[in-house]
């Protein structure tokens, strides 16, 4: 694939747009570091995140929207929550809140969990492409996984050149630092990372801040899941793959992303049925296979 690196325009954000529009995903300038978006509607394009970066495992994405407006048509926001967006948004600042039933995000993007990291940017080029849009966009960091976050469109280059189809150039972000991320699920407020957003003003906005910690960031069905699986035993969901079929495919064609993109949703599907226990069919461990694989082993544990 190749790579083009455009300046700033707007002739370039209609070009991205139209690029995340049909799914695929484009690296574009905030605040605080390079991220790289896609429609967080589309769960293949979300997927297509995953194999860019070569990320190891799903976690969940932030969602970057234009306002708090569109925020909240996504997630619940309880007064502390609001207080917070109200003071500091837009800039770098994500708030974990419950996720709205009615949001159409897809569940890849939230790694299956009933929360969601909300974001408004403040950084033009971001905000222009989520107008351009109409589409809340997950946007991790451009970089491939376990690399430097990339502060300049050289470093998005150097990392994901080949990857993925356009880079948008504003020069070096401002801040050069992941967003403050604050978790307000109810209770306490909880700083989740550190970042541009000193806590003590989410302190000041009337959440206490416990330590820092991690959100629990791992989906896993209440039934048994057996990994592996050719057929499926008695009282069991069976999740296919490829030849193997079962109550539920990943992917019939065994397209890894299409496989990557269903994974949650199925995994709910088979955590819901009347079966007792869940089987998945064999993954191969190439490309986005071993991310799928690491989230059924951590599911099975």
């Amino acid at each position: 694939m190749e790579t083009r690196v455009l300046p700033f325009t707007d002739e370039t954000v209609a070009e991205a747009a139209r690029l995340i529009l049909v799914g695929e995903s484009v690296a574009v300038p905030t605040e605080t570091v390079y991220g790289l978006a896609a429609d967080a509607t589309n769960a293949e394009a979300v997927a297509r995140i995953y194999k860019a970066k070569g990320r190891p495992g799903f976690n969940p994405l932030i969602v970057h929207v234009p306002d708090l407006v569109a925020a909240q048509s996504i997630g619940q926001f309880e007064d502390s929550a609001l207080t917070l967006a109200e003071r500091h948004w837009p800039g770098p600042l994500t708030l974990v809140v419950p996720l709205r039933d009615d949001a159409r995000i897809a569940s890849i993007v939230t790694a299956g969990l009933p929360t969601i990291g909300l974001r408004v940017p403040a950084h033009p080029a971001m905000q222009a492409l989520l107008i351009a849009t109409g589409r809340p966009l997950a946007a991790p960091s451009a970089n491939s996984s376990g690399s430097i976050s990339p502060t300049r469109a050289e470093h998005v280059m150097k990392s994901l050149g080949g990857r993925i189809p356009l880079i948008i150039d504003d020069g070096a972000t401002e801040r050069g630092l992941e967003s403050t991320i604050v978790a307000a699920t109810g209770g306490p407020l909880r700083l989740l990372r550190p970042g541009p957003i000193d806590v003590k003003a989410a302190f000041d906005a009337g959440g206490r801040i416990e330590a820092p910690g991690q959100l629990a960031s791992h989906y896993a069905p209440t039934k048994p899941l057996r990994l592996n699986a050719s057929s499926a035993a008695a009282e069991e969901f069976l999740i296919g793959f490829g030849d193997i079929g079962g109550d539920a495919s990943l992917s019939p064609s065994g397209n890894l992303v299409e496989a990557a993109a269903s994974l949650f949703d199925l995994l709910h599907q088979a955590d819901a049925s009347g079966k007792r226990r869940i089987a998945v069919a064999p993954v191969p461990e190439t490309d986005l296979g071993a991310a799928i694989n690491d989230r059924l082993r951590r599911a099975a544990a």
